[in-house]
């Protein structure tokens, strides 16, 4: 996991660049944005299926050399100079249909490697070196080959991690056993069963809900127009686009450091809700910045607080939901949390034209928070705080209060 998200951090800074290199104007980034989350919404729910079903490490595996091959070809089309956004396009929706099966087979498998009392410091773990690989070392390592050699380079250094990937996913050994035909050979009858568990449980379907709304309220502005941003208006270059990925990157390992030294809060719901409404208003940051160190600052702030909530959010999910369960429950999660950021992609160059690109970024940042506080007050939301699982009885986790509970909460 480490090696390949240097890659794709890598990625992050490559193809914004290679895409307002070909064309420089947000509807273009939007266009590969929408490419990437169309095929990965529509496929998520059979990759939560395949992923109860299946071997997850081999779903893991055929996810990875798809994606790999995918970035491959946008780097030979890059290098040799006939790159074109509708190539482009195309191999980025190839890259987020594989995504929608290795997602779900990821989240899943965790329970699967890692003993019950292991979670909050593994999920912990997966937050301190997600970061670090995505946001710091990767965009950092993607401005200097960009620099150095080219945004073609690029892409093939992030094809060739996909490749260690799929080596260490076969050295796994997984507990997990895969269920055929537990609830019947259909894979709609699978999918309607875990829409069912959802449904029962207001902290799921409420959760996921309010991650919809505030998905599509900025995670389009913030994909689209911060390059833009860094690139036009602050008038920098893909060196200082890679710090500021790389100052998120250290935020998110702050955020990890202190909820695995501090574990899992007892208030961990109302935690959660906190940390996501004041990560979300660290958006409306990137548009009221004038100066660079200001656009790190905000990028600081919002991946720390969106970490600390994200692994309070994957140790309540695995600790509750039933392992039978895990993937379908996680692909819902991915497809109800993403599956309005087709339309918040789409929305995004028309809105920025219409009322301006800081003016977009600072409203999306408002009114996400607005609607990531307004969920923690649904009926019900918090009685999942007076519940103890049983692993975690059993096991002695820790649930060791936190000061950070009171003012902070996470991220969808």
């Amino acid at each position: 996991m480490a090696t390949s998200l240097v890659g794709d951090g890598v990625f992050l800074v490559a193809v914004a660049w290679q895409v307002y290199t070909l064309s420089n104007h947000p509807s273009a980034l939007a266009v590969v944005g929408l490419a990437v989350a169309l095929p990965q919404v529509a496929l998520l729910l059979f990759g939560g299926v395949l992923s109860d079903r299946l071997d997850r490490r081999r779903l893991m595996v055929g996810a990875d050399v798809a994606r790999g091959l995918a970035v491959a070809g946008i780097g030979a089309l890059s290098v040799t100079g006939t790159l074109t956004l509708p190539a482009l396009a195309a191999l980025a929706a190839v890259y987020g249909g594989a995504t929608a099966f290795f997602g779900p087979a990821f989240d899943a498998i965790v329970p699967d490697l890692v003993p019950s009392e292991e979670l909050p410091g593994a999920n912990s773990l997966d937050q301190l070196v997600r970061p670090t690989a995505l946001r710091l070392l990767g965009p950092a390592l993607g401005g200097l080959l960009i620099a150095a050699s080219g945004v073609g380079v690029a892409f093939f250094v992030d094809a060739a991690t996909f490749a260690v990937s799929v080596f260490a996913v076969l050295r796994m050994t997984s507990r997990h056993v895969a269920n055929a035909n537990e609830e019947g050979a259909s894979p709609i009858r699978d999918i309607r069963a875990g829409f069912r568990f959802v449904r029962s449980h207001v902290w799921l379907w409420g959760t996921f809900g309010a991650a919809a709304i505030a998905y599509l309220l900025f995670m389009g502005p913030v994909e689209v127009l911060l390059p833009y941003v860094v690139k036009n208006q602050l008038r920098e270059g893909a060196a200082i686009l890679g710090v500021v990925f790389a100052m998120g990157g250290l935020g998110a390992i702050a955020g990890a450091i202190v909820v695995g030294h501090r574990g899992m809060p007892r208030r961990h719901i109302t935690f959660m809700f906190v940390a996501w409404t004041l990560a979300t208003l660290a958006v409306a940051g990137y548009g009221l910045a004038r100066l660079p160190w200001q656009v790190m600052a905000a990028s600081f702030a919002f991946n720390a607080l969106e970490t600390a909530g994200t692994i309070v959010w994957a140790t309540t999910k695995q600790r509750s939901v039933p392992a039978r369960m895990l993937g379908r429950v996680s692909s819902l999660d991915w497809f109800i949390s993403i599956g309005l950021l087709p339309i918040s992609f789409a929305l995004t160059a028309p809105v920025a034209a219409a009322i301006g690109v800081r003016t977009t970024l600072v409203g999306a940042g408002l009114l996400g928070a607005a609607v990531t506080l307004g969920a923690l007050f649904l009926p019900g939301m918090r009685d999942q705080e007076r519940v103890v699982p049983a692993d975690a009885r059993v096991s002695g986790a820790r649930t060791v209060p936190s000061e950070a509970a009171m003012a902070l909460e996470s991220v969808r």
